[in-house]
């Protein structure tokens, strides 16, 4: 069971309706009750940071999904902010994230030379997986998504980086440690690419 973080934050529909068209079993969790049995977790996200890590707190279900994550090993994979959110620390907010991925969150404007940088990020960009990640399973090669964001995912450790894009300079646009996954894109808005890789997920 595919099993969509439901905070206030991030498209949920979209998500269950490709898991729908794909005949993959799917639910909506909008309290820690909610979350029991999940098999995978999805933690979308748009907007600022802090914003959107005092909204998984004030929805009650941030222990528990630490727990599964962390303890039982539940795979997860986090969305855009969801995905900004597994890191250390953001340029964006004070408050701190998850740390289920090492790195910390930085401004495309904070980078030598980018300072007038046309920002958010938006459309579509090559994708380079590395490392063999299974999300990218079958399109390894000339795959595109869609991006909308103004801050990138700097990994701690090189090995966490599970595929690069460019923007003004190489980035980390997917990452991985263990069961946690994350990609700054969006793949409910990348057609056949975001469907391939959601139901690769699934699949994990």
């Amino acid at each position: 069971m595919i099993t969509i973080i439901d905070y206030g934050l991030g498209n949920i529909q979209a998500f269950v309706n490709v898991y729908k068209r794909l005949h993959i079993p799917v639910q909506v969790a909008r309290t820690a009750q909610a979350l029991e049995g999940a098999e995978k977790l999805i933690l979308p996200g748009v907007g600022a940071f802090d914003h959107a890590i005092e909204r998984l707190d004030a929805s009650g279900m941030r222990e528990t999904i630490d727990r599964m994550v962390r303890q039982d090993k539940i795979p997860v994979l986090g969305i855009c902010v969801g995905m900004q959110m597994l890191a250390n620390t953001s340029d964006e907010g004070q408050l701190p994230g998850l740390g289920w991925v090492p790195g910390r969150v930085r401004s495309f404007r904070s980078v030598a030379g980018l300072d007038n940088i046309a920002l958010p990020h938006m459309g579509w960009n090559d994708v380079a997986p590395v490392n063999g990640n299974p999300l990218f399973k079958g399109f390894e090669e000339d795959a595109r998504f869609y991006f909308l964001h103004s801050f990138y995912f700097e990994c701690a450790q090189a090995e966490h980086a599970a595929a690069a894009s460019t923007y003004g300079l190489d980035f980390s646009c997917a990452v991985t440690v263990d069961n946690v996954y994350g990609v700054q894109f969006h793949p409910e808005k990348s057609h056949h690419f975001g469907v391939g890789l959601l139901k690769n997920f699934a699949e994990l």
